[in-house]
């Protein structure tokens, strides 16, 4: 795609202040640094914002003031207009004859961009009622006589956009309702189809900024895998060591080891969490979910845990594993009577994933031989399956919100456990290969070449996931 300024389409978002205009251009900008205050007037000047994929530029959005004194600038424009035909021009020569007045510095601001050639995305409240101070503002645009479309956004909890429907309907060909901060992917490149039908020299760039969105979503989606695959096989895997004298005693070494094992896999989920937000281009969103804490009661195994994120007897049978594999996993008790202490290794409302049927038989402090007086002791990995399962369903949860999340959102992202498990909706033999997978992870037999294997296999954990919650939406709607 070449990219010149006569090529790239370019959209001037407008509007009556306050109306939701700079959310919009955040979320068909994908720029989440994009000031977004419930004051009115806080746009005061325009400012461009290119949608950007691998350096080249698929369109433009301009985020301009909010009108302030549209029935004057329409009085004006009538009064100089001869007939319709000259109407651009007439626009064209307010906003030369008034750049330095400062009574019009929001309308010249808002209207020269589309002079210059921009389409137009109007952008109104549905939650409040119309009424005819609008017509002064659509009026202008109309006069423009530059391609355009109407969007009712959603801001409060009435609904008038009926009648927004019916107004907007006499001044533009096209009206949307467009929730700029939940509306889902599909939306967006549905605006841009629509531009395309109304401008028809931007048909064939469109199409390609369609094309690119698509191809940018998959591969998001596919890399987020990879970050996860990566994380796991990193958490899984991890053991922590320390040297011990010939005859020091060992059992003084397992809080420290303990402690630091947890504080690693917690430094490892949180780069997981930024490398995925920053992947989507959420750079500056703001996350809030249980952090990889150690509770005071000691309790690795509540039932509340298994309840939220633990897998149960009948998800342990429908994994495909039951108490003798999880037994040929490798679960050994802790030496010299200490125990792996207290824990939410992966938050504060979920254990160290101890194993339904296996207690307090986690892990070991293994010794290595006696080298230079020194012997090495080894914490970790955690063998349970559970803690696999803990930390992919985490991190499912996290990349699925991300990935959906608009550019708009302003609020805390909250990183919410889920109260049954997706598990079960994936086939049987898929959750076997993949539970086979996670044991050779933990127990340090995952070999490189098979990375792209489980990548794929977290693919169909992905969709089941995804399926999971399409039921969970379901289940609310209804």
């Amino acid at each position: 795609m070449n990219e010149t300024a006569q090529q790239q389409p370019r959209f001037a978002v407008v509007g009556h202040p306050n109306k939701g205009k700079s959310s919009v251009v955040a979320t068909l900008a994908q720029n989440d640094s994009i000031a977004i205050a419930m004051e009115p007037g806080t746009t005061r000047d325009s400012h461009r914002y290119p949608m950007k994929v691998d350096d080249v530029t698929l369109y433009e959005l301009i985020d301009t003031p909010g009108f302030q004194r549209p029935r004057k600038v329409l009085a004006w424009l009538q009064g100089h207009s001869l007939s319709a035909s000259d109407r651009p021009d007439t626009v064209a020569a307010f906003v030369t004859q008034h750049a330095d007045d400062p009574r019009y510095h929001d309308e010249c601001e808002l209207l020269r961009p589309i002079v210059e050639g921009a389409g137009i995305i109007y952008v109104v409240d549905g939650s409040v009622p119309y009424n005819r101070e609008h017509e002064a503002e659509m009026n202008i645009l109309r006069w423009t006589g530059r391609p355009s479309l109407a969007l009712i956004n959603q801001i409060g909890s009435d609904d008038h956009s009926a009648d927004w429907e019916a107004a907007l309907g006499q001044y533009f060909q096209i009206v949307r309702r467009f929730d700029a901060v939940h509306a889902p992917f599909e939306k967006h490149l549905d605006l841009l189809r629509s531009f395309g039908q109304l401008a028809p020299d931007w048909r064939e760039p469109l199409d390609a900024a369609l094309e690119y969105l698509q191809a940018l979503k998959f591969g998001r989606d596919s890399q987020a895998l990879e970050h996860i695959a990566d994380a796991l096989i990193d958490m899984l895997g991890h053991q922590e060591s320390a040297r011990l004298g010939e005859h020091e005693a060992a059992k003084p070494l397992l809080p420290k080891l303990r402690q630091r094992w947890q504080n690693w896999q917690r430094e490892r989920e949180q780069r997981l969490r930024r490398g995925v937000e920053d992947l989507y281009q959420h750079r500056r969103l703001q996350r809030q979910e249980s952090d990889l804490l150690t509770p005071d009661d000691g309790d690795l195994f509540s039932e509340r845990t298994r309840q939220l994120w633990g897998i149960s007897k009948t998800q342990l049978a429908a994994a495909g594993f039951g108490a003798g594999a999880v037994g040929g996993a490798g679960l050994d008790a802790v030496v010299l009577g200490a125990s792996l202490g207290t824990g939410a290794l992966v938050g504060g409302l979920l254990g160290a994933a101890g194993s339904y049927y296996y207690g307090d038989k986690l892990t070991r402090l293994k010794l290595g031989p006696l080298s230079g007086g020194f012997r090495e002791a080894v914490y970790g990995p955690l063998k349970d399956p559970q803690f696999a399962y803990v930390v992919l369903g985490r991190a499912l949860v996290h990349s699925y919100e991300v990935s959906q999340r608009n550019h708009a959102g302003r609020d805390v992202l909250a990183v919410n456990d889920a109260g049954e498990h997706w598990l079960e909706h994936m086939d049987r033999k898929d959750r076997q290969r993949l539970h086979k997978t996670l044991q050779s992870l933990a127990n340090r037999k995952f070999e490189p070449g098979k990375r792209q294997r489980l990548i794929e296999q977290l693919e169909q954990a992905q969709q089941a996931f995804g399926r999971w919650q399409m039921e969970q939406f379901e289940a609310i709607d209804n």
